[in-house]
Parts: structure tokens; sequence; C-alpha cells
């Protein structure tokens, strides 16, 4: 029977040592057709040192457009319009445009830190082939917040004290 469990055991502590020591808000798809419409799921996989998340609000990329989130049962859900820039004068394109999304935000809960959810929407992508578009999230908890909003420079060294904004890599259409 020893040798069953070590056979097991192996297995399990390689998945570990190939999982990031600690999980982050991330996208389930890190990459999109630009100008499609895409769905993003933000995984959320931990709480605030423990504690329960009770927010998650996710900052939109200009250039997005035609935003719909997703409800989810036991979650508030709000829609954050942008303000007109330059007095009034809207712009068509980002948040700049008069009642373009700028920020969606799902609140309640709560989901304890044990547990895992995700959080959707689907938006237009801008048409610009190349670009990375960020989603800044930060996460409430019943103590404390995370602000996932970091733009990794990736010639530093991975740190699990970093706390990167899920990026989405928009790519030419087949």
């Amino acid at each position: 029977m020893s040798i069953r469990l070590s056979r097991m055991a192996v297995p399990a502590a390689l998945f570990a040592a190939a999982s990031p020591a600690v999980a982050h808000i991330t996208l389930e798809t890190a990459a999109a057709p630009a100008g499609s419409y895409y769905k993003a799921v933000f995984r959320v996989s931990h709480g605030c040192s423990g504690a329960p998340t009770t927010a998650i609000r996710v900052r939109i990329p200009d250039g997005a457009a035609s935003v719909k989130p997703q409800p989810k049962p036991g979650w508030q859900l709000a829609i954050v319009k942008a303000a007109p820039k330059d007095g009034g004068h809207a712009s068509h394109a980002g948040h700049g445009h008069a009642g373009a999304v700028a920020e969606i935000a799902w609140t309640g809960g709560p989901l304890a830190n044990e547990h895992y959810d995700e959080f959707v929407l689907r938006l237009k992508l801008p048409d610009a082939p190349g670009t990375v578009l960020r989603f800044p999230v930060v996460q409430t908890c019943t103590e404390g917040e995370l602000r996932w909003v970091e733009i990794l420079d990736p010639a530093k060294p991975a740190s699990h004290d970093r706390r990167p904004a899920p990026a989405l890599r928009l790519e030419a259409r087949p």
C-alpha cells in the first residue's frame, strides 16, 4: 500500500510545483481576434489574506464597446458609465463616449476564500491587432482589498507579491 501512495504522491507533487505559488485574478482566455466579440471570464481563486470576497470591480479598457455583464445569483450588479470629456463634448471611442461602460462591479456574495468562482462579461474588442488590453480589477473582501492593477515588466522576475491586471492580447483575424 505504501508503494501505491508514493505513486499517487508523485503526480500530486509535480502538479503543485507546476502551479503558481499564489493564484491571481485572471482571464480564462488570454488572446482573441481584434475587432471581435469576446466573452471575458474573470477567474477569482482566493480572497484577501483568507477573508471572503464581497466585491469585484473591473475597469473596462479604452476602445471596448457593447459591454454587457452577466448577472450572478447572490450578487448585485452595477454598470458605471463614462462621463463625457472636455466639458460635455464626447468622443466616440473609448471612455470619452458619453454612456460608454467604464466599469462593471459585482457586490454581494460572499465568496469564501476556500472557493473559486468566475465573473463574466461580453464586449466588442477594438480592431487593433498586436495591442494588449488590460482589465484592472479591485477585489474587496470582508477584511481588506487586493488591487490587481499592476502592468508587469517581462524583464523582471516573477514574484508572488505582484498583482498584475488581467491582460488580453488582440490578434489578427484568421
